[in-house]
């Protein structure tokens, strides 16, 4: 479990402690609006890479984190239950490779590619508490689709004996888990705070203008963490 995540849920169960309410409920057809800051900070790993079909024992990819603004919608099935849409900005990331590779020597923290990636998530979500707590923890689980756009390769991997060339991102379904705690301020204005576990897994491919064909499969699986505030409707 990461510090963040510790952190994270610490604070939760500190409100679980101290919040309760009257005025302020959660029922049924409610609707939630919630934006903030959103960081996707990817646990990643990968296979070798492979070069036409030939794998290049000892070398990996990474990908690094990226913030931007994150969206969250949910709808109020009963007092205890919602339907949730998780959508935010594109975020960015570099991949970035390890390793040597025959032929080319050290490619260790060369930066491959720059690629964008929505990752709209599905989640039903359960809420514990009483409807009219103004403290809603929650738990959510659903399914993650994540749409790769605007890969490019760098300026550094051109500038590589490889050359200039195209990457490409397959897109990824995956399963999603999420713990988050809404806090009412007042009767339709919430904080909020959630963390969520997403599976994204994809095939990345690199078509060189020598005609050579690089791949690597791709394990994302980012923790994203979310603060911010929403409006109950």
């Amino acid at each position: 479990m990461t510090a963040k995540l510790k952190a994270t849920i610490s604070l939760l169960a500190l409100n679980v402690a101290l919040g309760s309410g009257a005025a302020f409920a959660y029922d049924q057809g409610d609707i939630v609006l919630r934006a903030g800051i959103a960081k996707v900070d990817p646990d990643s790993s990968s296979t070798a890479l492979s070069r036409n079909g030939t794998t290049l024992p000892g070398t990996d990819v990474s990908v690094d984190s990226n913030t931007q603004l994150g969206l969250t919608g949910t709808y109020m099935l009963t007092s205890n239950v919602g339907i949730e849409l998780l959508a935010a900005t594109p975020f960015s990331h570099t991949v970035t490779a390890h390793g040597s590779v025959s032929g080319l020597g050290s490619i260790e923290g060369l930066d491959v590619a720059d690629v964008k990636h929505l990752p709209p998530t599905l989640s039903v979500q359960y809420y514990p508490m009483p409807s009219d707590s103004k403290l809603q923890p929650y738990v959510g689980a659903g399914i993650n689709y994540t749409i790769f756009f605007d890969e490019e390769l760098t300026s550094d991997f051109k500038a590589t004996p490889l050359g200039d060339g195209s990457i490409d991102l397959d897109n990824s379904f995956g399963l999603a888990f999420e713990i988050g705690c809404d806090y009412a301020v007042t009767d339709n204005i919430v904080l909020n705070a959630s963390v969520w576990n997403v599976d994204i897994d994809t095939e990345a491919t690199i078509k060189l203008d020598s005609g050579a064909v690089i791949k690597t499969d791709v394990d994302i699986d980012p923790w994203v963490y979310m603060v911010g505030v929403g409006y109950k409707f």
